[in-house]
């Protein structure tokens, strides 16, 4: 994985973010919470969704830290 693709969506109010290419996608498994998980054809976990993200509109964009791990 080079990449993490993170959409926010005002309308829908929803946060998407891509661990590998959309394009992949084969299955979403719905968690409870509002939470979406995106499937490869393996069954892979390559995208999650949140829903119920609220954010101001006018923001121009989302601000992601990358922690190293511990």
């Amino acid at each position: 994985m080079d990449k993490v693709r993170v959409h926010y969506d005002y309308d829908a109010e929803s946060l998407t973010v891509w661990f590998s290419d959309p394009s992949n996608e084969s299955i979403c498994e719905e968690m409870g919470n509002g939470i979406v998980l995106m499937k490869d054809k393996d069954g892979q976990v390559i995208g999650f969704e949140k829903l119920y993200v609220p954010l101001e509109k006018g923001i121009e964009g989302i601000s992601v830290e990358l922690l190293p791990s511990r």
